[in-house]
Order: structure tokens, then C-alpha cells, then sequence
């Protein structure tokens, strides 16, 4: 019975945060909103990554 209980209170708990997600206004799609210039990640290569594709002859130079 406790573990009935418990679920159900946790399905109501769930389904407030959603109903509260719900009534939120939607994010925008204009692209003003949005940077125009975005720095890219660097990318590191590591000492194994570059043997095991050296390997498999992908050359990750």
C-alpha cells in the first residue's frame, strides 16, 4: 500500500512540472534571437585515439 501510495504521488508530482512546462510560453525561432556568431569547440586528439586511427588508416592529423 505505501509503495502505491508513493507512486502516485509521484506520478502527481510529475504531471504538475509538466502542466507548469505547459502554461510556459514557447522558445523562439526568429533568428535575431539567436547569436550570429557561435565559437566552434575545439577538438582534441589524444596520443590512443591517434594510434587506433592511424590503425585503421583514418589519419586524424
Amino acid at each position: 500500500m505505501a509503495d502505491m501510495y508513493a507512486d502516485a504521488r509521484a506520478t502527481r508530482d510529475r504531471l504538475e512540472s509538466v502542466a507548469r512546462a505547459a502554461g510556459r510560453p514557447a522558445p523562439s525561432l526568429t533568428y535575431d534571437d539567436f547569436p550570429r556568431e557561435v565559437p566552434k569547440r575545439e577538438i582534441r586528439i589524444d596520443e590512443a585515439a591517434q594510434r587506433l586511427a592511424n590503425a585503421l588508416h583514418l589519419h586524424l592529423d
